[in-house]
């Protein structure tokens, strides 16, 4: 029965001893080992043996990338102003040893060096500065710590400003800033808008106002030619009547008794009119005619008797010459200068004793005026028809 107990008491003792013998580190972890509370070796990852009940596994050290997030911390500004900014450390423990034994609590000290360092960077910033400068921060950040917790063991891989609170007063009054801000470029946009718009509606104008006034001149020019080649047509058309008239006349031949009946047929028109009651017809009327054929006969050149051929005169084309649209200048003066000779001719026919070189000008008598006559009373309706 002893024996069975002292077996047993060597079991347990043996479980013991490969116990404390063997140590297990996990990956990325390392295991300082103290004898007699003196470093003695690292152990790295994996199945390690140490000296049971003389050596001892003091620390175990995670060697992944760590990520700390600090709470806000108040900083004062270069402006004076305080602003509460939250940091976040990304760091990893490159010697365990040092870790361990150079620093008493590394996170606590990187904390701590975090503050210091973020106000010593923000407090030479105003404000304005502080919120726009971020990756300056965090360069500046990173610098002080790595070279500051080199001695630590640690590396810091980065430092991230997570967040920059201004006091309330200075949020309203940025965000009052930035309403200005973005009503100012509103307005802005705004006058553009409107002068663009006033630019455009000019060009319209302008653009507009070039194509009536060439319309209107064009329309002009038009009217102009229309009123240019009219007046050419009508001083045609006058040309061909006077010739006409004085063909015609030429073609009658004229006396003192054509006058004479031309002044009876005239004489029921002078009659008429509410305003005539009587006429009397003088028993003289035949002398009186003939006396006033003779003298309108000697006054126009038209002899009593006439005798001989008429003379046929040359009165040229019947049909207006109308000038055409494409018509240039030269043509338009000719037919300026054909419209003054028909009138010329027209004219010099009309006076053909000026005109003969055969007959002196001053043996033609001038033209006198119409000699007055004599007014007739009014006949009384009720007193007949007018006798001779």
């Amino acid at each position: 029965m002893a024996f069975l107990i002292v077996v047993g008491v060597l079991l347990l003792f043996l479980v013991v001893l490969l116990a404390k013998t063997i140590r297990i580190v996990p990956q990325a972890r390392a295991g300082v080992v103290e004898r007699f509370g003196k470093y003695k070796e690292t152990l790295p990852a994996g199945l390690n043996t140490v000296v049971p009940f003389v050596d001892k596994v003091r620390y175990l050290i995670d060697l992944r990338e760590q990520v700390v997030s600090f709470p806000p911390q108040p900083v004062i500004t270069e402006d004076n102003l305080v602003v509460a900014i939250d940091t976040v450390i990304y760091f990893q423990v490159t010697d365990p040893v040092a870790a361990t034994y150079e620093i008493a609590n590394y996170i606590q000290a990187v904390e701590q060096l975090t503050m210091t360092t973020l106000r010593n960077i923000v407090g030479g910033m105003t404000l304005e500065e502080t919120l726009t400068s971020r990756d300056s921060i965090n360069s500046g950040l990173r610098g002080v710590l790595d070279e500051a917790t080199g001695k630590w063991g640690i590396r810091v891989n980065r430092v991230e400003i997570k967040g920059i609170d201004p006091p309330p007063s200075i949020k309203d009054s940025m965000e009052k800033q930035m309403r200005a801000d973005r009503d100012k470029r509103a307005q802005i946009l705004t006058a553009e808008g409107g002068r663009q718009s006033a630019i455009l509606s000019a060009e319209g104008q302008k653009q507009s106002a070039i194509l009536t006034a060439q319309g209107e001149r064009e329309s002009q020019i038009l009217r102009a030619q229309a009123d240019r080649e009219a007046q050419i047509l009508r001083a045609q058309g006058e040309g061909q009547a006077i010739q006409t008239v004085f063909q015609a006349i030429h073609d009658g031949r004229p006396d003192q008794s054509l006058l004479a009946y031309q002044y009876l047929q005239m004489m029921p028109k002078i009659a008429e009119g509410t305003a005539n009651k009587m006429w009397i017809v003088p028993s003289e009327i035949g002398k009186a005619l003939e006396g006033l054929g003779s003298t309108m006969t000697q006054l126009q050149g038209i002899p009593k008797e006439v005798d001989g051929p008429a003379t046929r005169v040359d009165m040229g084309p019947k049909d207006p010459v109308v000038p055409t649209a494409d018509a240039v200048d030269p043509e338009v003066s000719q037919a300026n200068d054909a419209v003054q000779q028909a009138i010329a001719a027209a004219q010099s026919a009309a006076h053909p004793a000026v005109s003969d070189p055969s007959i002196d000008p001053s043996n033609v008598p001038s033209m006198p005026s119409e000699p007055p006559v004599p007014p007739v009373p009014p006949v009384d309706p009720a007193a007949g028809p007018a006798q001779e």
